[in-house]
C-alpha cells in the first residue's frame, strides 16, 4: 500500500474492543513489536463443543485496577514470545475485532499480564504495517 493511503497515528491511541470490552482501551504503538499484546490479570483455558477457548480478566482502565472485564473468546494458537529484554514467555494467542483510527480488524492477540507496564496494549506490526504510519511525537490522533 503506498505511503498517501495511510493513516496517521500517534504513539498512544485508544482501541476499542467491540466483543471483548464495553470501553476502549489506550494502546502503546510499539513499532518493534511483532504482534499486538492485551492484559490479561488471569486466564483459564476451557473446551466449548469440541473446540479450545480461553476465559481471561482485564482492567481496561489503564491507572487502576478497579474496573474488571470478563471475557471469553476461542482460543487461537499458544506461542512463544521474546520481550525488548530477551526473555521468552509462552502466551495464549487469540483473533479478535479491534477498532482504531476509524478502521476494523480482525488482529490476532497475545494474552499476558502487564501489570508493570503502563499500558494495557501494545500495538505491533500486525496492525501497523500495511494501514499505519507513526508519529512519535503526538498521540491520540483519533478519538
Amino acid at each position: 500500500m503506498a505511503r498517501k493511503n495511510k493513516i496517521i497515528i500517534g504513539r498512544k491511541e485508544r482501541l476499542t474492543f467491540p466483543s471483548l470490552c464495553p470501553q476502549p482501551i489506550v494502546g502503546k504503538v510499539d513499532t518493534g513489536a511483532k504482534t499486538c499484546s492485551l492484559h490479561a490479570f488471569y486466564t483459564e483455558t476451557f473446551e466449548r463443543d469440541g473446540m479450545p477457548w480461553i476465559k481471561f480478566g482485564l482492567h481496561p482502565d489503564q491507572d487502576s485496577n478497579n474496573f474488571e472485564v470478563h471475557c471469553e473468546t476461542p482460543l487461537k494458537d499458544r506461542r512463544i514470545v521474546r520481550d525488548s529484554g530477551g526473555h521468552e514467555e509462552e502466551r495464549f494467542v487469540i483473533e479478535t475485532d479491534v477498532d482504531i483510527a476509524g478502521l476494523s480488524f480482525c488482529v490476532e492477540f497475545t494474552l499476558t499480564s502487564r501489570d508493570n507496564m503502563r499500558y494495557r496494549c501494545l500495538v505491533g506490526r500486525n496492525i501497523l504495517n500495511k494501514h499505519f504510519l507513526v508519529d512519535s511525537a503526538r498521540s491520540y490522533l483519533h478519538p
